[in-house]
């Protein structure tokens, strides 16, 4: 459904995405994760046309940069950081169900479920409301529609810890989506997504698929090479009883429903990771 065909962006001298190639099919839920600087939003932002950029980046075989409206009306998005809007937050509910045909009262009724009181709010101008307010609307209204793709930016960023719940639940009630979804906490959506994609400096650096009924019995034979010793990286990874005889290649084993937590370690080392492979094995 989506590629990024050898993708470049550069600020001011600056390449943010070195080269991008991924595909992503029908059927993914895609865990984006990464540090700060790696592309990730810049890589949500070509995807969405809002960005020009070196390369091909297609969607459902359309060009998102010079199709933006044939492309956009298959799209729910929440972005990282919401926009300044000073429209009052019933008429945006409507013009959003509006630009896709949707029913306004599905959107509504996320609200909602999220804990905002429409009556209460319908009136008060977008740009008035608290950050978690805010969120949970932009969040109702890339949820409260039909989209065939969901991308969302560190969603749950401003959410309360009730209002979290309740949005992973939405999220995991959505079965027929592709999702993309952007976050530095893997722990989170581990139990959503069906795949890992971790990004560093610009370039993807880790792509692993996870079956979605993980064999309780199975066990991952691992190898890491990293770039340097680093006594990080070897506190993190004795705690997984993983061994090393010179600090950079290591070698252990992960139990396969541990497999994302187990990632969610090492994404936090993206910047010093070369190489890793995981051998999959069924225990007897």
């Amino acid at each position: 459904m989506i590629e990024f065909n050898n993708v470049k962006k550069t600020f001011k001298r600056t390449e943010v995405l070195k080269g991008l190639n991924l595909k992503i099919e029908k059927g993914d839920r895609i865990a984006l994760v990464g540090s700060n600087g790696a592309g990730k939003t810049t890589m949500i932002r070509c995807l969405l046309g809002e960005y020009v950029c070196e390369g091909q980046v297609l969607v459902n075989g359309h060009d998102p940069r010079h199709e933006r409206q044939l492309v956009l009306k298959d799209i729910g998005f929440v972005p990282q950081l919401p926009p300044p809007l000073k429209m009052p937050v019933g008429q945006l509910i409507h013009f959003s169900a509006s630009l896709c045909n949707s029913d306004p009262k599905q959107m509504i009724n996320v609200v909602e479920r999220l804990g905002l009181d429409f009556v209460e709010l319908k009136s008060r101008p977008f740009v008035k409301l608290s950050g978690g307010q805010k969120q949970k609307i932009l969040i109702s209204i890339a949820l409260g529609r039909d989209a065939k793709i969901l991308i969302l930016d560190e969603p749950a960023a401003n959410l309360d810890p009730d209002a979290r719940h309740i949005f992973f639940q939405l999220l995991a009630e959505n079965k027929d989506a592709v999702m993309l979804i952007s976050s530095h906490r893997l722990d989170e959506v581990a139990a959503l997504v069906n795949r890992v994609i971790e990004m560093d400096q610009g370039l993807v650096v880790l792509d692993d698929r996870v079956e979605d009924e993980v064999d309780l019995d199975s066990i991952l034979h691992t190898e890491i090479k990293i770039k340097r010793v680093d006594e990080a990286f070897a506190k993190a990874i004795n705690l997984w009883n993983f061994e090393s005889g010179d600090g950079t290649h290591w070698r252990g084993q992960v139990a396969g429903p541990d497999r994302l937590r187990f990632l969610g370690v090492l994404s936090r080392y993206a910047a010093i990771l070369k190489d890793i492979h995981m051998e999959e094995k069924t225990g007897d």
